[in-house]
């Protein structure tokens, strides 16, 4: 569920896109969609202006202005459960790659976007952000999964990133190792880097759940929603 101490402090901001704007919100058996959608509710202030839905059906986003996809689960059961949606790749494919429109991922839907993940066996993702994703590295200091709030610290402008570092909300065993080192955006440390957020023109993806992280989450949600690309 979504935390916020100051939830009338944030109500108060003014969300100021430039025009309404219809969010899609995908739903693939594999997130923590209620959280999600209560989270892009407060931050887009959908109820008096922005539009935002739920939806499994891949003709659905021709008509959305920004797509987000969460995640919860094994890399292979999410990929095996947007695979499971008729066209639903293809659309995904034309919309994100080709019209460009803004594209969140978040936690295992940012993985997702790895050429591959190696989550039980080797996967093959969306492809998009060229990489992988790999165990956490395991020590006699940490604890798997890596759970919990941790410092994000931003290493790459970015229109939706308004400050340098922020504490966000974790949980994950595997991170998504770059091969483009430019396509990080944000990183936290866990007795090694991790990375915390990725980027490549108009897809961005956070490990962390920003629907968890209070008011810092709901800023960057907020952003999401206005940024144009």
């Amino acid at each position: 569920m979504l935390i916020l101490e100051k939830k009338e402090e944030f109500l108060q901001q003014k969300v100021n896109c430039k025009k309404k704007v219809k969010t899609a919100l995908i739903d693939y058996g594999s997130g923590n969609l209620q959280s999600a959608y209560k989270a892009l509710e407060l931050a887009g202030n959908y109820r008096k202006k922005n539009k935002i839905f739920i939806t499994s059906k891949s003709k659905d986003l021709l008509d959305a202005d920004k797509i987000v996809l969460p995640g919860v689960g094994t890399f292979s059961d999410c990929m095996n459960g947007l695979k499971s949606l008729p066209g639903m790749i293809d659309i995904l494919n034309e919309i994100v790659l080709q019209r460009k429109k803004p594209f969140l991922g978040i936690c295992v839907g940012m993985q997702l976007l790895a050429i591959e993940g190696k989550e039980k066996g080797n996967h093959k993702g969306l492809g998009w952000i060229k990489g992988k994703v790999v165990k956490i590295k395991k020590n006699k200091k940490i604890k798997i999964p890596h759970m919990g709030w941790n410092t994000v610290k931003i290493i790459s402008k970015h229109p939706i990133l308004k400050r340098k570092k922020f504490e966000s909300y974790f949980v994950h065993s595997y991170n998504f190792v770059c091969k483009d080192k430019k396509n990080i955006l944000a990183t936290c440390s866990y007795q090694q880097d991790i990375t915390a957020i990725v980027g490549k023109e108009n897809i961005i993806g956070t490990q962390f759940h920003p629907e968890k992280s209070q008011k810092v989450g709901l800023e960057i949600l907020k952003n999401f929603i206005c940024w144009t690309y």
